[in-house]
């Protein structure tokens, strides 16, 4: 592009403008051939109306064109605000507005992220259908304003398509299967929640459904239990309850095209649990939906530990105990041991070493269980050197007490076997401890 039209375009100088075109009549068709930009782009980021307005008249294609970044001039001017630059754009096709550039969003997206409400009203009253557009995740305005923290833009969207009885579109959801009743409760937003419900407070049938079903198996209630935070849950649980919302579990679908809501009494449960045994054990499996996953790792958690705590101690603390004094004579009644060893191992050296492999086992997997449970916990760094330290100490107790030959029997079928659950994680550990070292060597130039 010819760098006085740049200049031109940045400044709004109309004057220098038509002083271009009479030196070279065509110099605004030639642009298509050298660049993605135009001077209308530019124009439209620098917020140059007149200038925005000179160019249209002379080249109204140019507000289709889209740059090398994916943006339209309709989305510049949306996105930042300006709005007599909106208007006419959108004279010279209110489509323009469901114009999709970057990610597949269209400017009514980037005005409902920043919360541009005047450009808001000037686009849907324009042309409604740009409302329903979605971006490349499947997310509408709605779902926009509400990741933005735009309260007053969902106001303002909500007025207008009530007023065009398109109330239907915020049960739309996302490539995730949130409708913006989730993103709402799950940002804890209690204002757009409430908003939100009171439209079915003036509907009926009621218009939103406020026990849509994520992909996750989870509705919004579900989404406020799984993740409190204390902060106006208690307020969002009232609002929801009160408009009828359930948890997943309490959803039966009957058929392909509806849905009936159940809740099931204590009683009524207990009746059909004590006519039929197979149903308790369907009733206490995890069920996706019914059960959350944070209820679940919790579970896991107290049951790695118990497992963990369990063969610990029935490693150090083996049937029949230790033995409590050293006799090294064979003409006993009692079979050669040292103070310090293992009763049963010195009688039946197999069944202790079948023993200790199984312990073994569970002891190595209850801390693989613990390691992946606690992934992106807090102090992270820390419970791993715990885990490794509390892996080694077993080993080293075990092959203190073990007898004899033993002690090589354990060696092999439970250090060996189990060393690359543990190795692992070490070596993860050592190589993160090592790394302020290996930067310090690489600046000296002494570690390529």
């Amino acid at each position: 592009m010819d760098g006085r039209l740049i200049e031109a375009s940045q400044s709004g100088n109309v004057q220098l403008l038509h002083q271009l075109l009479a030196e070279n009549p065509v110099i605004l068709h030639n642009i298509a051939l050298a660049s993605d930009e135009n001077p209308l782009h530019i124009a439209c980021l620098a917020g140059h109306v007149e200038f925005v307005k000179e160019i249209l008249r002379l080249k109204p294609g140019f507000a289709k064109d889209i740059n090398q970044d994916r943006f339209s001039p309709m989305h510049i001017a949306s996105a930042n605000g300006y709005l007599e630059i909106v208007k006419e754009l959108l004279q010279i096709d209110p489509r323009l507005s469901q114009l999709k550039g970057k990610d597949q969003w269209t400017a009514l997206h980037y005005a409902a992220s920043k919360g541009r409400i005047d450009i808001i009203k000037e686009m849907v009253s324009a042309c409604s259908e740009c409302i329903e557009d979605v971006t490349e995740q499947g997310e509408t305005a709605f779902h926009l304003a509400v990741k933005n923290n735009q309260f007053e833009a969902l106001e303002a969207i909500v007025a207008l398509i009530r007023e065009r009885n398109k109330l239907d579109i915020l049960n739309m959801k996302d490539n995730n299967g949130n409708s913006v009743l989730h993103l709402a409760t799950w940002k804890k937003q209690h204002q757009v929640v409430q908003c939100l419900l009171a439209i079915n407070g003036t509907s009926s049938p009621a218009t939103l459904d406020v026990n849509n079903v994520n992909q996750s198996g989870l509705t919004a209630l579900d989404l406020l239990l799984i993740f409190p935070s204390g902060a106006g849950d208690l307020e969002i649980d009232g609002i929801l309850r009160s408009a009828g919302a359930l948890r997943a579990r309490d959803i039966v679908h009957t058929n392909h095209n509806h849905t009936v809501l159940s809740v099931t009494t204590v009683s009524e449960s207990h009746d059909r649990l004590h006519l039929d045994p197979k149903n308790l054990v369907e009733y206490f499996k995890f069920r996706r939906g019914r059960d959350s996953p944070d209820d679940a790792r919790t579970a896991l958690l107290v049951v790695a530990v118990l497992v963990a705590t369990a063969t610990y101690e029935a490693a150090i603390n083996p049937p029949g105990g230790l033995w409590q004094d050293t006799n090294l004579s064979k003409n006993g009644t009692e079979p050669p041991h040292l103070v310090g060893t293992a009763n049963i191992a010195s009688y039946n050296t197999a069944y202790y070493v079948v023993g200790a492999v199984f312990n073994s086992i569970g002891f190595s997997v209850s801390l693989q269980m613990i390691n992946i449970l606690t992934t992106n916990f807090p102090l992270r760094l820390e419970l791993q050197v715990c885990g490794v330290a509390m892996y080694f100490t077993y080993v080293t107790a075990l092959i203190t007490i073990s007898p004899g030959l033993t002690s090589g029997w354990y060696t092999f079928f439970v250090l060996v076997p189990f060393l690359p659950v543990v190795l692992l994680p070490a070596v993860r550990l050592i190589i993160r401890l090592t790394e302020p070292l290996q930067n310090r060597l690489r600046t000296l130039g002494l570690l390529s």
